[in-house]
Formats: structure tokens, sequence, C-alpha cells
């Protein structure tokens, strides 16, 4: 995929969010023929011409400077995690696009994450890696989410099983949410390494087969996984409502720890606990962190 058309790509997909209200611009009615701003009035809140925008949005513009681009995303209205998306399309760091031989390798668990889930008997968790790929769970991650060790490693994934799995949307009790979530992460991660072909094979099967993510793709959303506040309405024990939070190790960001705990004396709390007690009394042959592949 070019960078370039990408950058295009994202540019009109954020000037058609935004309204004249929204950026303190005069409307003076009329209909408009494109939803959202029209590129006069993103070249005028970003101090930039027309012929300039125009040729930014068609990927004529090779290396704009931090200035413009911050310019553009002040005008765009762009939160840390687009404005970091934005300078990564418009200014790939030399080599970005391509991706090693090693990235088509199984990654594996950092031993301390493993350690971490071994220690984390009563804390759902699981590892996640490149692509959205779950590389590693706890006893207590399949008992909150499913049963990792019965897929194959290639459906082991959060966003497939988002999508595809429809099990999922019976999970969470706002569904669309947390699918959408997952798209703008994904988002995120093209970003970083628009070349890699594992991340275009997951997008493109996403997109033929899902038509919310299909649609929701197409409207460029970004944002990192950080941490936040889930509901589930899980099959046993009815519903949770669980904070997650989101630990990666500073020399591998492309490995994550994801957990799931509940606020203490919470009926959350009392039912995470049944649902764990429930599971450790029934037999399992998988150990307690298991791996991906």
């Amino acid at each position: 995929m070019s960078t370039a058309i990408t950058l295009g790509e994202f540019l009109r997909s954020r000037r058609s969010l935004l309204r004249p209200e929204d950026v303190a611009l005069p409307d003076f009615g009329g209909r408009r023929r494109v939803a959202g701003l029209r590129r006069e009035e993103i070249a005028q809140l970003a101090g930039v011409s027309v012929d300039y925008y125009t040729r930014m949005e068609q990927g004529r513009v090779p290396n704009p400077s931090d200035a413009v681009l911050g310019a553009l995303g002040r005008a765009l209205r762009l939160d840390g995690d687009a404005t970091r998306h934005l300078h990564r399309l418009a200014r790939p760091r030399s080599g970005a696009g391509r991706v090693p031989r090693r990235r088509d390798r199984p990654q594996r668990v950092r031993p301390m994450l493993r350690r971490l889930l071994d220690e984390l008997t009563d804390t759902p968790a699981l590892v996640m890696g490149r692509r959205m790929d779950v590389l590693a769970w706890n006893t207590a991650a399949c008992a909150l989410l499913g049963d990792y060790a019965a897929m194959d490693g290639a459906e082991r994934n959060i966003a497939r099983i988002t999508f595809l799995d429809e099990t999922s949307r019976e999970l969470y009790a706002d569904w669309a949410s947390c699918a959408r979530e997952n798209v703008a992460y994904l988002r995120l991660d093209a970003g970083r390494h628009p070349d890699d072909p594992r991340l275009a094979g997951l997008i493109g099967e996403l997109s033929m087969r899902s038509e919310d993510f299909r649609r929701w793709w197409a409207e460029h959303p970004v944002q990192d996984k950080t941490s936040g506040t889930k509901r589930f309405h899980h099959p046993l024990v009815g519903d949770l409502e669980l904070a997650y939070d989101t630990l990666r190790p500073a020399d591998d960001p492309e490995q994550a720890l994801i957990t799931y705990a509940a606020e203490p004396g919470s009926a959350s709390h009392d039912a995470l606990r049944m649902l764990l007690a429930w599971t450790a009394a029934a037999p399992s042959p998988e150990p307690t962190a298991h791996p991906a592949r």
C-alpha cells in the first residue's frame, strides 16, 4: 500500500468528520457537496495555501515540515495518537516500509511477561503481540474471554475473534465500542508497519468478511491500547465491569501484557471470583501460561 495514498485517505477522512461549528468557522448555509469541511477551510485553519493542502491530499508533498504537520493536526482536531500517526504517514522513516524477515517468524513471549502470567492466577491476563495476535494467556483469561488453547494458532487474534466470532457480540456488553477500538489499534499498527504482509492479509480478510469492520476501517480511526473499562455479559456469571491495563516492555513495545481486574468489594469482583473458582474446580489439560505458537 502506498504511504502517499494512505496519507491522502487519512486527511480526507478526518476532514469529512468536521463541521464549521467544530472549528469556530462561520457557516453561511447552503448545501455542501461533500460531508465535512472543504479543503480551503482546512488550509485556512492550518495557515497553508489551498494548492499546498490539495497536493498533500494527493500525496504530492514528499517531505512536509513538522510545523506544517503540527498545524494540520490542530486544524483537524487530532489527538496525540492521531497526530503521531499523521507524522508517520507523511514522513515515514527510512526503511520503515520494509518488513524485515524476522517479522514473519513467530514472536516469542518475553520471559518476564511469562513469569508475570504465572503469578497472576486470580487476574485474567494475556500477552498481545503484533497485529493483535494473542501470544500467551493464563487460565483466568480463558475463563473470562474464551478458550484460546482450543483455537488454531492463526485464529488467536483479538481483532479476528471480535469480528468473526459471533460469541464476542454476546460477551462484550458494548461490542461496537470494543470493536471500534480494535479497528483504531490496527490502523495505528498499519501506520507503523505499512508493508507488513500478514497485517495486510488480516485487514483484507476482515474487510471481506465483516461489513462493520469495512465501514469503520474506512473512517481511519487511530487509537493506542492503554487502559480503560470494559463491561462483559458472561454466560456463566452474568454482568461484570472490569478495568484493563496495558503494560509494555520499554525495549519491546510490540508485546503487551493486558490485565483485567474488578473493583474490590464490588458485584463484579464477586462474580469474577466465582468464575475463577468454578474454572479452577474443572480439570484442564493446559498449563497456566500457554504460548500461542
